[in-house]
C-alpha cells in the first residue's frame, strides 16, 4: 500500500489591503457617506477634489483650444500658398546658406531641379543664370504645383544672409561632409539663432565631387550633422541630402509642402520681396531741361507678406532708409507658364492696374526729430551761419587759415602741438574712458599748478599761423604698432578685472578740488527709493526726440490699426515709392533681391530706446560701455555707442525709475542697452556686433530683444570714494584718504557713508586743512574696514548712426530707360 500523500498548508492565501486613492471621486465619496451629513473633514476633501476636477477640465479645455488653434493656423498658412490677386501661386521663399566657401550653391540647386518636375533644358537655362557668388531665381516646380524664390547666398556673408533670413519661409544651412564650419561659420549661425525665431530651419549636407558619401559612411555624418545641428537649432529633425535621386525628392516634398509658421508677423509687419530683377524698375524724374536726375519711382512687384501693407506708411530699404509710398497697385497674377520666363518682366499694362491703398491726410511723413522751442524755455543757441561767420570761434583769421596763441618764439610746428582749451575732450567722455586718469597735473609747494597761466604771465605771447594741410603724422614701425596694440589691449583687460573686484571705486584726486572734480554728482539717502526728476538738467538733444504719453497704450493701437488697414497679405502687388535715388539700385546687393519692409506708425521718429541683452558666452573680449557697436533690429542696422545699465527683476521700473550703470558688458546677466534710434514696437529681437576688419565676419558681442522706449528711464553712474578708518572709538572714527581739503569735507558732509562691513554713518566735522574728518556710525567700526561714500550722476545716451555694410562685387543690373549699369 502506498504512503498517504503529504500536503502542506497553503500559504498564499492572502487578503491584500483595498486600494485607497488620496483623491477620492465626488460620486465614491458620495457612495460612502451613504445619505449622512459630511463631517468637516470630509466636506474640506470633498470641496478639495470638486476644485481640482474643476481645474482639469479647464487644462483639457486650454489644451484643445491650442490644438484647435494651431490646427487652424497650419490650414491658413497652407492656403496662403495656393492663389494670390485671384490667380497664380505665391512663391516661396527658400534661402541657401552655404557654411564653408568650399561648397557651391548652383550644384545644390542643380541636384535639385529635376526632383521639382523640370526638364533638362529648363534646368539648364535657370543654371545658366547663376554665378558662383550667388543670385536670387525663380523656380518653378510644376511636379508640386508651386513656385520657389531661391536665393542662393555667398558663403560667410553676415549681413546678406541676416537680409534673407528674415523674410524666408525656409533656410537651409548647407554643410560639408568632409570639413567642420569655422569659426566665422559659427558666429552667423548665432546670430541667425538670436534672429529668424520661428523660421523653418533645415540643415543639408553636401559631399565633394572626388569623395561622395557611402553607404557605411553616410549614417556616422548625418549623425554628427545633426548633433551640431541641434546645438544650434533644437527644431531641426534630419539631415538632408540631394546627392541621390530619392533624397532630393524627399528635399523637394519638404520645401514645397511644408508649412512655414512665420507668414503672418506678430506685430503685423509687411514685406514686399522684389520677383527678381525684373520685378525692379526704377524712373528717374525729368528735369525743366529734359534731362533726368538722380531721385524718381522705384516699382518693386512681388506679394504682401507679413501683415498689411498701407500707403499711409513709411517703408524701409535695408542699408538705404525710409522712404514715402505714392501708391499701392495690384499687379495681375503670374502663371506658372509667366514664371518660367521671368526675364519677361511684367505681364500686366500700368494703366490697367487698380490702385489698391493711396495716401491720404493721415499720411506720414518723415520728419525724424522734434524741433525744440529754444526761446519758450529762454535759451539761445548760435545758429550754423553766425558760428561760421565767427573768426574767433573758429580759430581762423581773415584769410581763412588757422591761428594760436603761443609764447614768443614758438615755431609753427611746435605750435602744432600745443593743446588749446577748445581742443581738450569734454570732461564727461574723459571721466567715462578713466576716472583715475582723467586728472592730473604738477604740485608745487602742495599747491596745483597750471602751467599755461604761468607761461602767459611771464612771457609774451604772439599768435602763430598753423598751416593744416601739413601733416605731422608718422606712422610708427610695424614692431612697435604691434607693442602698443598689445600694451592697449592688456590695459583694458586689466581695466575689465579692476571694475570686477572694485566696482566703482575711484580715487580722489590730489590736486584738484573734489567739489569740481565731482560737481555734477549728487549723494542718494536711498538709491532704490529716493526720488530724481527725469525732467531736471536735460540736455538739448532730448529737444529733438519724442516721447509717448503712455507707450504700451499706443503700441497695441499701431499694432490694432496695422492689421486692419492697407492691402491684405497675399496679394500681388506693385509698391510705387518716390524721391528714391539712384544710388539704391546702384550700391544695393546683386546677391539677393530687393526687398521693402513695411513700418507701423511713428517708427521712423527718434526716441530713447532700451533693449535686455545677454551676452555671448562664446565672446571673452571685454565691451566698455559707449564703444562703437553694430546693433541689428528688424531690417534695421545701426552704429551706436550704447549705455549699460542694470535690469530690474521683471523688467519693471521700480519705485523710482532709476538704474545703475555699468561700465562694463557683464556676462553671466541681463543687462539693459540704451541708446538714441528710431522708434520700435513689439519684442523685435537685436543682435550687437562688433565689427573687427571690413572684410571678416563681425563677432556677435550679445542677443536680446526690445524693451521699451522710455526717455524717463534715469541711468544713473556710480562713483564710491573709499577712506581709511585713522583713529576709531567705538562708533566714532577719524577718517582720512576720502579727501585732501577741508572745504570738500564741508561740501560732502550731508551725504551718508557705508562701509564695507555693513556700518552706515555721516561726517560730523572736519578735522585740520588736510581732508581728515570725523564720522559717526551706527555701530562699532573695525581699524580694517573701508568707509565709502557712493555719489551719483545721470548719464544720457548717444545719437546713433545709420550702418551700410560692404558691398559685393560688381553685376549689371537693367533699370527702365537704360540698358546696364555696373553694381559695386
Amino acid at each position: 500500500m502506498a504512503p498517504h500523500a503529504h500536503h502542506h498548508r497553503a500559504t498564499l492565501k492572502q487578503s491584500n489591503k483595498g486600494f485607497k486613492s488620496r483623491h477620492a471621486s465626488k460620486g465614491s465619496l458620495k457612495a460612502a457617506a451613504k445619505g449622512k451629513p459630511a463631517s468637516p473633514s470630509h466636506a474640506g476633501a470633498s470641496h478639495k477634489a470638486v476644485a481640482e476636477a474643476g481645474a482639469k477640465k479647464a487644462r483639457l479645455n486650454q489644451q484643445s483650444q491650442r490644438r484647435d488653434a494651431k490646427q487652424r493656423a497650419n490650414r491658413e498658412d497652407a492656403k496662403f500658398f495656393q492663389t494670390s490677386s485671384g490667380g497664380g501661386k505665391v512663391p516661396r521663399i527658400v534661402s541657401i546658406v552655404p557654411m564653408l566657401p568650399s561648397l557651391s550653391g548652383p550644384r545644390f540647386l542643380a541636384d535639385i531641379l529635376p526632383s521639382l518636375g523640370i526638364s533638362e533644358n529648363e534646368a539648364a537655362e535657370i543654371s545658366s543664370k547663376l554665378d558662383k557668388q550667388g543670385a536670387s531665381v525663380i523656380v518653378p516646380a510644376p511636379k508640386f504645383k508651386t513656385t520657389l524664390q531661391i536665393n542662393l547666398l555667398p558663403p560667410l556673408e553676415l549681413y546678406t544672409t541676416l537680409d534673407a533670413a528674415l523674410v524666408s519661409d525656409t533656410i537651409i544651412l548647407l554643410l560639408s561632409s568632409t570639413d567642420e564650419v569655422q569659426l566665422e561659420g559659427e558666429a552667423i549661425l548665432r546670430c541667425l539663432q538670436g534672429q529668424v525665431g520661428k523660421s523653418n530651419i533645415m540643415t543639408c549636407v553636401q559631399a565633394p565631387l572626388e569623395t561622395p558619401l557611402t553607404p557605411s559612411t553616410r549614417s556616422l555624418v548625418h549623425k554628427s550633422l545633426l548633433s551640431f545641428s541641434r546645438y544650434f537649432f533644437p527644431s531641426v529633425d534630419k539631415i538632408h541630402s540631394a546627392d541621390t535621386p530619392a533624397e532630393s525628392l524627399l528635399l523637394a516634398r519638404a520645401l514645397c509642402e511644408a508649412s512655414p509658421s512665420n507668414i503672418n508677423h506678430p506685430e503685423g509687419r509687411a514685406f514686399v520681396v522684389a520677383e527678381g530683377d525684373s520685378g525692379v524698375h526704377w524712373e528717374a524724374y525729368p528735369n525743366d531741361d529734359g534731362s533726368q536726375t538722380h531721385q524718381g519711382l522705384l516699382r518693386i512687384t512681388g506679394t504682401v507678406r507679413g501683415g498689411r501693407l498701407s500707403a499711409n506708411r513709411l517703408v524701409h530699404i535695408p542699408g538705404h532708409g525710409d522712404f514715402q509710398v505714392s501708391q499701392i497697385l495690384a499687379a495681375p497674377p503670374l502663371s506658372l507658364h509667366a514664371r518660367r520666363n521671368a526675364a519677361a518682366g511684367m505681364t500686366g499694362v500700368e494703366g490697367q492696374q487698380v490702385a489698391l491703398s493711396t495716401p491720404d491726410e493721415s499720411a506720414e511723413d518723415l520728419v525724424a526729430h522734434n524741433v525744440p522751442d529754444l526761446l519758450a524755455n529762454e535759451q539761445t543757441w548760435p545758429t550754423e551761419e553766425e558760428m561760421d561767420s565767427a573768426p574767433a570761434a573758429s580759430g581762423l583769421n581773415a584769410e581763412g587759415k588757422r591761428v594760436k596763441r603761443v609764447p614768443k618764439g614758438t615755431s609753427a610746428y611746435q605750435a602744432a602741438w600745443i593743446v588749446d582749451e577748445d581742443d581738450v575732450d569734454d570732461l564727461d567722455d574723459a571721466e567715462d574712458m578713466s576716472d583715475d586718469e582723467a586728472f592730473s597735473g604738477d604740485e608745487d609747494n602742495g599747491e596745483p599748478r597750471n602751467s599755461f597761466e604761468d607761461d602767459e604771465e611771464e612771457e609774451e605771447m604772439e599768435e602763430v599761423e598753423l598751416d593744416s594741410r601739413v601733416d605731422t603724422h608718422k606712422d610708427m614701425a610695424p614692431e612697435e604698432e604691434e607693442e602698443e596694440y598689445e600694451t592697449y589691449l592688456r590695459q583694458r583687460e586689466r581695466a575689465q578685472q579692476d571694475d570686477m573686484s572694485f566696482p566703482d571705486e575711484i580715487d580722489t584726486p590730489r590736486h584738484l578740488a573734489a567739489r569740481t572734480r565731482f560737481q555734477r554728482y549728487r549723494g542718494l539717502r536711498s538709491f532704490r527709493t529716493s526720488p530724481w526728476d527725469p525732467y531736471e538738467n536735460l540736455p538739448l538733444e532730448y529737444g529733438e526726440i519724442f516721447q509717448f504719453e503712455n507707450f504700451s497704450a499706443t503700441q497695441k493701437r499701431v499694432e490694432r490699426e496695422a492689421r486692419e488697414d492697407g492691402v491684405e497679405i497675399g496679394t500681388r502687388v506693385s509698391v510705387v515709392i518716390k524721391d528714391v535715388p539712384r544710388e539704391v539700385l546702384v550700391s544695393r546687393n546683386p546677391r539677393l533681391a530687393l526687398i521693402v519692409h513695411g513700418l507701423l506708425q511713428h517708427e521712423h521718429k527718434q526716441t530713447v530706446l532700451h533693449f535686455a541683452v545677454q551676452r555671448n558666452t562664446e565672446f571673452t573680449e571685454p565691451v566698455r560701455a559707449k564703444e562703437p557697436l553694430v546693433l541689428c533690429v528688424g531690417p534695421r542696422r545701426l552704429v551706436i555707442r550704447p549705455l549699460f545699465s542694470q535690469h530690474v527683476r521683471g523688467g519693471g521700473k521700480g519705485v523710482n525709475n532709476v538704474h545703475k550703470s555699468e561700465r562694463f558688458l557683464k556676462p553671466g546677466t541681463t543687462t539693459v542697452v540704451s541708446t538714441f534710434g528710431p522708434v520700435c514696437f513689439g519684442k523685435s529681437p537685436c543682435l550687437l556686433l562688433r565689427q573687427q576688419t571690413s572684410d571678416g565676419v563681425p563677432d556677435l558681442v550679445a542677443t536680446g530683444s526690445f524693451t521699451s522706449s522710455d526717455p524717463t528711464r534715469i541711468i544713473a553712474k556710480r562713483i564710491v570714494l573709499t577712506g581709511h578708518p585713522f583713529k576709531v572709538h567705538k562708533k566714532t572714527a577719524t577718517i582720512r584718504y576720502m579727501f585732501f581739503d577741508r572745504e570738500d569735507v564741508s561740501y560732502f558732509q550731508s551725504v551718508e557713508l557705508h562701509t564695507k562691513y555693513g556700518r552706515t554713518g555721516h561726517i560730523r566735522e572736519p578735522l585740520g586743512t588736510h581732508g581728515y574728518f570725523k564720522a559717526h556710525f551706527d555701530g562699532p567700526v573695525q581699524q580694517m574696514d573701508t568707509v565709502c561714500m557712493s555719489l551719483y550722476k545721470r548719464q544720457f545716451p548717444k545719437w546713433s548712426e545709420d550702418f551700410k555694410p560692404p558691398q559685393g562685387t560688381t553685376r549689371t543690373l537693367p533699370i527702365a530707360g537704360e540698358q546696364e549699369m555696373d553694381v559695386e
